[in-house]
């Protein structure tokens, strides 16, 4: 593939509704076909399994909601150096495969199944294994390894996890080599606990290079940590911010809080605002509506389910309309932007391609906790993107000339809404902010701009019941494994559940642990 190759094409996934795919059966996980229909304003799923009978599950809370964000649905290309060339079957042939059409735009790295928790919802089932699936240093730095050699683009972000993957005992040497084998960002899915303990890990883990402590953050009561993580936290999840607000270059803090219904849905707007009030150390808040990896009845499941609608709807209602269920774009809305930066500069540039049912965001900017407003209030998004993928698809492959690049900031100029701009805000500063994004010179206009920015996003990722392998096909964040395999995240941790597998595999016998090690975090 050369300089400047475009890495989108149009979606294969018919928009509308009703529409078929294929899923799982919940029971014996036999790949059965699948259909999306709407249904009193929601989008359901219904399948059925020859052995297993019916199943049916709301996918989208809000129909409307959902066919709107089918106009930015775009495919990726895929990968060119496979691992499994001749593929058959999604999700059964994983490696990547040639079936796959997403890069891997981020990618996990567990690094052990211990935790110093246990949480009744942790999907990773840490501490009731029987085993313990630790890789030593080595082995994930050929991990590692694997992912940086993925082409056409480089794995650009890796985020350590588990397990707790602090308590690796090479975590610090982990980050380091991460950083040098030229990871863009390095990242760690954590509880916080050794970062609430000791200042001096927090800065240890920054000079090494860790850039964002992703933070489970469930909410502002006891009580919900607790019922979901076995013990109260909030302590120190506001230790953890306390501690990076004293470390010098510290790491950035996303907030990851798991959202349950009838838990702490109500605590979505809470703890956005809380995230807003701490944003010289928090620079963003990533929901994820919880999957049900284990059996559960009919009545449990329609109780229970929450979708990215709900989170949007009750985002409006708790915060007073400060960001409204329009402010949400799905994830591949800024493929143009990547687009675009190819036909300037070339080369390939991860561009987000995942599924647009996948994952909804929007952007904020911030004079303070209480003054906010969503950069889609500012700016035309919709046609203004239209126009740069327009722009971007006219290089042909080829470099764009000056005369195009002129023209991608004019329709910035064009399509921002001048009159209403933030208090503090000229359309000069916001242009230059925004120049960054399609500029390697000016850097420090784009960092100095994203300090006035809050991300906030959701990210729903699939169980049985909800299962749709049009959306794994497309999956941009991927485990990979000692063995060099690189799987989506919704296979990995649901459906055929390769975790299992590999775990197994590469793991000690917990009782073998224990005799070499001692009891600590098992």
């Amino acid at each position: 593939m050369g300089c400047g190759s475009m890495l989108t094409r149009k979606s294969a996934i018919p928009p509308g509704l009703p529409k078929t795919t294929e899923s799982l059966c919940p029971e014996c996980l036999m790949i059965i076909p699948a259909t999306l229909r709407e249904d009193n304003g929601k989008v359901l799923m219904e399948k059925s399994c020859p052995k297993h009978g019916d199943f049916r599950d709301v996918v989208w809370s809000d129909a409307e909601m959902y066919k709107r964000v089918e106009k930015w649905a775009k495919d990726g290309i895929g990968v060119e150096n496979p691992a499994i060339p001749k593929a058959k079957q999604c999700p059964f042939d994983c490696g990547l495969c040639d079936l796959h059409l997403s890069h891997t735009g981020l990618a996990n790295v567990d690094l052990t199944n211990r935790c110093n928790l246990k949480c009744p919802i942790c999907f990773a089932n840490a501490n009731s294994a029987g085993y313990v699936f630790e890789p030593d240093y080595d082995t994930i730095v050929k991990m590692l390894k694997v992912l940086r050699s993925q082409r056409p683009v480089p794995t650009p972000a890796v985020q350590f996890s588990g397990g707790e993957p602090t308590i690796h005992p090479r975590f610090l040497d982990i980050i380091k080599a991460a950083k040098e084998l030229g990871f863009a960002q390095v990242q760690v899915a954590t509880n916080g606990i050794k970062f609430a303990e000791s200042i001096d890990f927090c800065q240890k883990a920054s000079d090494a290079g860790l850039n964002t402590v992703y933070l489970q953050f469930d909410g502002l009561r006891s009580e919900i940590y607790k019922r979901a993580r076995g013990v109260d936290l909030l302590k120190t999840k506001k230790k953890v911010i306390e501690n990076f607000r004293k470390v010098e270059h510290h790491s950035s803090i996303v907030f990851v809080p798991t959202i349950v219904k009838g838990l702490n849905d109500d605590q979505v707007w809470p703890i956005l605002h809380y995230a807003l009030e701490n944003m010289d150390v928090v620079r963003g808040v990533n929901f994820q509506p919880v999957a049900f990896t284990g059996r559960i009845d009919k009545d449990e499941l329609e109780k229970g389910r929450y979708t990215l609608p709900d989170l949007a709807k009750d985002m409006e209602r708790q915060s007073n309309g400060k960001i409204r269920m329009m402010d949400w774009y799905p994830v591949p809305a800024v493929a143009a932007i990547s687009e675009l930066w190819m036909a300037l500069y070339g080369g390939a540039k991860v561009t987000l391609t995942t599924h647009v049912h996948c994952g909804i965001a929007t952007y904020m900017f911030v004079k303070d906790a209480d003054n906010i407003i969503p950069v889609t209030r500012f700016v035309d998004v919709e046609p203004l993107f239209d126009e740069l993928y327009q722009l971007a698809q006219s290089a042909g492959g080829k470099k764009i000339k000056a005369l195009s690049k002129v023209k991608a900031f004019s329709l910035l100029r064009k399509y921002l809404k001048k009159d209403e701009l933030p208090d503090g805000m000229s359309s000069t500063q916001f242009l230059k902010a925004l120049r960054g994004v399609l500029s390697e010179e000016t850097k420090s206009e784009l960092a100095s701009f994203s300090w006035q920015m809050m991300y906030v996003g959701a990210m729903h990722f699939m169980d049985s019941y909800n299962y749709d392998i049009e959306r794994v096909k497309r999956c941009m964040i991927h485990y990979t494994t000692p063995d060099g395999k690189i799987i989506p995240f919704c296979a990995y941790n649901s459906g055929p559940v390769y975790r299992t597998e590999v775990e197994k595999k590469f793991s000690v016998p917990l009782a073998e642990w224990r005799k070499k090690h001692g009891n600590e975090y098992t």
